[in-house]
C-alpha cells in the first residue's frame, strides 16, 4: 500500500483525502484556544507532508511483498492442500488408502478453507488502511523463530550455570 494512504488513515480525523484540514478538527483546535495563524501553519504543515508523501509514492513506490495464506502453510500442509485450501487429489487418494473416511477430509478441507478465507479477510480490511498483513504476519514469524533459538542458548547457558531446571522456558518433556 501507498505511504499516502497509511498517512490519511493515521490522521483520518484531522485531515480530507486532499491533506486539508477537515473543519471538525479546526473547530476543535479553535475550542481549545488556538488562532487562526497557527490553525492554518498547522495545517499548512499537514499539506507538505501530504504533499511530500505524494511525491514520494509516485518517484519511490514501495516494494511490497504479497504473501498469501499459502506462504504460511507448513511442508506437510503444502504436500495436502491447493492454495485455495482444497485438498490435493494425490493426498486424497493416499489418505483413502491409509483409512481416512471421507468425512474427516472433507472436514480437514473445511478447515484449511475457513482459514485460507480468513487471512483474506483480514489482508484486505489491513489492505483498506494501507497494512501489508502479510508482510506483518511473516515478520513475526522470524522474530519468533528467532527468539526461540536465543531463548535455547540462553537455556543451554542457565543448565551450565546449575540453574533449577524449573525455571528454564521450555517443558519438562525436553531433553537437556
Amino acid at each position: 500500500m501507498s505511504r499516502i494512504k497509511r498517512w490519511l488513515n493515521l490522521n483520518q480525523k484531522k485531515v480530507n483525502k486532499d491533506g486539508d484540514l477537515k473543519e471538525e478538527y479546526i473547530q476543535q483546535l479553535r475550542s481549545y484556544g488556538f488562532d487562526d495563524d497557527y490553525i492554518t501553519e498547522h495545517g499548512k504543515g499537514f499539506k507538505k507532508e501530504y504533499e511530500q508523501l505524494q511525491l514520494l509514492d509516485e518517484t519511490e513506490p514501495e516494494q511490497l511483498v504479497e504473501y498469501t495464506t499459502y506462504d504460511f502453510f507448513t511442508e506437510e500442509e503444502k504436500r495436502q492442500f491447493n492454495p485455495d485450501g482444497s485438498l490435493k487429489p494425490e493426498f486424497v487418494e493416499y489418505a483413502r488408502t491409509i483409512g481416512i473416511n471421507e468425512e474427516a477430509l472433507e472436514e480437514m478441507e473445511c478447515r484449511k478453507k475457513i482459514d485460507v478465507d480468513n487471512y483474506n479477510e483480514l489482508s484486505a480490511r489491513y489492505a483498506e488502511q494501507g497494512i501489508n498483513f502479510g508482510e506483518q504476519q511473516m515478520k513475526a514469524r522470524i522474530a519468533d523463530s528467532k527468539s526461540y533459538l536465543q531463548r535455547r542458548e540462553q537455556m543451554e547457558i542457565d543448565l551450565r550455570n546449575f540453574e533449577e531446571v524449573d525455571s528454564l522456558p521450555f517443558d519438562k518433556d525436553t531433553a537437556y
